[in-house]
């Protein structure tokens, strides 16, 4: 049998406070910027996360990924990491990096990667609200 690609996608949710400021910038810059999203007291989304993960079906399981697996990944590396929180304060990826919707799905794609088994694409779609999102790789 011809082997094919397939992508299977796991959908989360997670919220999170934030602001997005840079330190380099004065107030009035970031203000400009940033608008209601410099917000020195943080605002927050319900965050929905999409994973798609794309490999060759096996043909013992018919699997690309065992669903279970990959959803724990999730929850491991990002709902228990990032849930509930407040990014700039209370995570370490985001003490130092500008949490915008753009780094926070490098940075989820970044802590799943190195957990997936090399032989498969891993894509994050990332929905701050629910008309603006954002994918990661593009």
């Amino acid at each position: 049998m011809e082997s094919k690609r397939v992508a299977v996608f796991r959908k989360e949710h997670f919220n999170a406070a934030h602001r997005l400021h840079n330190p380099a910038w004065s107030e009035e810059v970031n203000a400009r910027v940033f608008g209601k999203c410099n917000n020195p007291h943080f605002h927050g989304h319900n965050y929905e996360l999409f994973v798609q993960v794309t490999g060759e079906v096996n043909p013992e399981t018919g699997y690309v990924m065992d669903m279970k697996i990959l959803s724990d990944l999730i929850q491991e590396n990002v709902t228990a990491r990032f849930d509930h929180k407040n990014l700039n304060l209370d995570t370490e990826e985001f003490r130092n990096l500008n949490p915008t919707a753009e780094n926070i799905a490098v940075v989820i794609y970044d802590a799943l990667r190195s957990k997936l088994d090399q032989s498969l694409d891993l894509k994050i779609r990332l929905y701050e609200t629910e008309r603006n999102f954002v994918e990661y790789p593009a």
